[in-house]
C-alpha cells in the first residue's frame, strides 16, 4: 500500500503512482479486456512524459484541460499526466453532444481539450463558438476532412517529450472538475482537490478491505469518480491490478470476472439488474468474486448475487461528486436496501428536517447533510458558480438535496432525491437541461421533463417528456424523439412522450412534476414500443 495513507498532507494519487513505479515496476496495474496491458513501471513513466509533453505546449500547474476519451490506457494518461503535472483534468462525458458539452466547455475555459478521434466531431460542433478553446489534441488517427477553429494536435507526440520532472502539487490543489446536475440551471462543475480524489480511494479499500492479492474489475466510464477514483484510484493506493472494459456488458460481466480471475468490482444503478436478466448458467458460481460493492443495494439484487453468484459480501454506500463517499457498507455486515453507516473516520454525517437542519429523530425521514473532517477531503466549490456553492452550504452542512432515513444504530437508508433531478443509467440528468435543448424545436410551446419509474426491477429512473405544442403546430411524439437524438446524450433522450392541451401549473405558473410523475406514462408514446413494433 502507498506509504503516505495515513497522512492527508500526501494524498496524491500522482505520487502514489510514482511510489509504485519505483516499488514494483514490472507488477501489472491496467489489463484492458481488449488485450492493452499497462505496468506499474511503465505507468509511472509514461505520465512524467505526458506531463512534459503538455508542459511543453505551455500548459501550466492549475491550468484546465478538457479530458473526453473512452476507458482505455490513454486516458489513464492524460488523466494522471495531467496529475503528475498539477495541471486540472476537466473530465467529460463522452456522450456529451450539442449544448451540454458546449455549456461544460465553455464553463471550464480550457485553452486546450484532449479528445479521442471518435468524439472529435461532436467537440468540434460543441466547441465551434468558444473563443477560450484554443487547440484539440486528437487520440488516434485525425479524420481527413476535419474542418476546426482550433488548432488540431497530435496525441502521440508525449512519446517523445523530455519528462517532466517539476514538483508534485499539493493535496489542497485542485486535480479533478466533473460535472454534475442539480435542480435547475446548467451542470456544474465541481473542484476536487487532491485529497479529495485520493480520498474515495482511501474509502474504498476501508470498506471492502482490500487486500495486496486483490484484482479490481473495473467497467464503469472513468470519467465518472466511481470509476476513475473510487476503483481507479484504489488500485493505485493499494498497487494491485485493474481489469478495466471500456464500455460495461451485461453478457461478458461474469466472462470477464472469471476469465481474469478478479475479487472485487462495483455496480452503479441499472447495472446490477441488467446483469441478473442475463440467462442462468450452471457456471455463474465459478469465479473468485469475494466482494460486491453495489448502489444502490436493493433487497432482491443482494439476494441474488449471493445465491445465484455465490458473492460472499456485498456492500453498498451513498455519495456524491461534491461530498465524497461519507457513508458505507461493511464487510459482514449485509444491509439490503440501506446505504451503510457513516465513515466518522473522515465525515460528520447527520439526517436533519430540509428547513431547519436540526437533526430528525431515528427513523423519521429527513434531508441527508455532509460535512467534512479532513482538510480538502471535499469538493471547493462550483467551478465559476459560487452562488451554486453557497446554495449547496448552509448552517456549515452540504445538502446533498436527498431524503434518508438514519436508525438508532447509525443505518443510513436513502429513500429518494428531494431534488428535482433524474437518475438514468447511472446518470444524473437536469431537467432543466432536456427542457432547454428539446424547446428549440419548432412547434414546442412548453415541455416538461421528469421521472417516471422503469419497468426494470432496479432500473431507476426512465425520462418522460410532456409537450404543449404551438397552436397550429403538426407535432408527433416521433419528430420529437429524432430531434432529441441529435441533440441530447443518449443517457438522457427520453424513452416517453405525451402530448398535452396544457400543463399542470401553481399560482405563480411553476410547472408541477409532481401532478405528472403522478400521472405516469399510461398513456404516453413509448420508445421501447415503437422500435419493438419496427423490429
Amino acid at each position: 500500500m502507498y506509504s503516505k495513507v495515513d497522512d492527508p498532507s500526501q494524498w496524491l494519487l500522482p505520487q502514489a503512482l510514482a511510489e509504485q513505479g519505483a516499488r514494483q515496476p514490472d507488477a501489472p496495474w491496467i489489463i484492458m479486456t481488449d488485450g492493452a496491458r499497462l505496468t506499474f513501471g511503465e505507468a509511472a513513466a509514461d505520465v512524467t512524459r505526458v506531463a512534459g509533453y503538455l508542459s511543453g505546449l505551455g500548459i501550466k500547474p492549475g491550468d484546465m484541460v478538457a479530458v473526453m476519451m473512452p476507458n482505455g490506457i490513454d486516458l489513464v494518461r492524460a488523466w494522471q499526466g495531467l496529475g503528475r503535472l498539477g495541471a486540472v483534468a476537466v473530465m467529460l462525458n463522452t456522450e456529451l453532444r450539442g449544448a451540454f458539452l458546449e455549456h461544460q466547455l465553455r464553463n471550464c475555459g480550457a485553452d486546450l481539450a484532449i479528445v479521442d478521434a471518435s468524439l472529435l466531431q461532436p467537440a468540434l460542433a460543441a466547441g465551434a463558438d468558444i473563443d477560450t478553446l484554443k487547440r484539440i489534441i486528437v487520440v488516434g488517427d485525425k479524420p481527413a476532412q476535419a474542418t476546426s477553429s482550433q488548432a488540431l494536435l497530435d496525441w502521440a507526440g508525449w512519446r517523445q517529450a523530455p519528462a517532466y520532472d517539476g514538483p508534485m502539487p499539493r493535496a489542497e490543489d485542485i486535480a479533478c472538475v466533473m460535472y454534475t446536475s442539480g435542480t435547475s440551471g446548467p451542470s456544474k462543475g465541481v473542484l476536487m482537490p487532491h485529497a479529495h480524489c485520493a480520498l474515495y480511494g482511501i474509502g474504498q479499500i476501508k470498506a471492502v478491505q482490500l487486500r495486496e492479492t486483490d484484482k479490481y474489475y473495473v467497467t464503469l466510464p472513468l470519467f465518472h469518480a466511481n470509476g476513475l477514483l473510487m476503483q481507479l484510484g484504489c488500485t493505485i493506493l493499494m498497487g494491485i491490478p485493474a481489469v478495466v472494459r471500456q464500455r460495461f456488458s451485461a453478457s461478458e460481466w461474469l466472462n470477464d470476472i472469471r476469465q481474469h480471475g478478479c475479487t472485487v468490482s462495483n455496480g452503479l444503478g441499472a447495472l446490477a439488474a441488467f446483469v441478473l436478466l442475463q440467462p442462468p448458467r450452471p457456471e455463474d458460481s465459478q469465479h473468485n468474486l469475494r466482494v460486491l460493492c453495489n448502489a444502490p443495494n436493493l433487497p432482491e439484487h443482494e439476494a441474488a448475487f449471493r445465491q445465484r453468484f455465490g458473492v460472499g459480501d456485498i456492500v453498498s454506500g451513498f455519495g456524491m461528486t461534491e461530498v465524497n463517499i461519507p457513508v458505507w457498507g461493511r464487510i459482514g455486515q449485509p444491509c439490503p436496501g440501506a446505504a451503510g453507516w457513516a465513515h466518522e473516520e473522515h465525515f460528520e454525517v447527520i439526517v436533519a428536517d430540509p428547513e431547519t437542519d436540526r437533526p430528525v429523530p431515528p427513523g423519521e425521514l429527513g434531508e441527508i447533510l455532509v460535512r467534512p473532517k479532513v482538510p480538502f477531503g471535499f469538493m471547493v466549490g462550483y467551478h465559476n458558480m459560487p452562488e451554486r456553492t453557497v446554495e449547496a452550504w448552509r448552517n456549515l452542512w452540504f445538502h446533498t438535496g436527498d431524503a434518508g432515513i438514519k436508525a438508532a444504530d447509525g443505518l443510513i437508508t436513502f429513500v429518494d432525491r428531494i431534488k428535482d433531478c433524474i437518475r438514468r443509467r447511472g446518470e444524473n440528468i437536469a431537467a432543466t437541461e432536456v427542457e432547454s435543448a428539446i424547446g428549440r424545436l419548432e412547434g414546442i410551446e412548453e415541455v416538461a421533463a421528469f421521472a417516471v419509474p422503469s419497468d426494470i426491477a432496479g432500473g431507476e429512473d426512465e425520462l418522460m417528456l410532456a409537450i404543449v405544442p404551438k397552436p397550429g403546430a403538426a407535432l408527433a411524439p416521433e419528430t420529437v424523439a429524432r430531434f432529441g437524438d441529435g441533440v441530447l446524450p443518449r443517457f438522457a433522450t427520453p424513452r416517453y412522450i405525451e402530448l398535452l392541451p396544457e400543463l399542470p401549473k401553481t399560482a405563480t405558473g411553476k410547472v408541477q412534476r409532481a401532478i405528472l410523475r403522478k400521472r405516469g406514462a399510461a398513456h404516453a408514446w413509448d420508445r421501447e414500443k415503437a422500435q419493438a413494433k419496427l423490429g
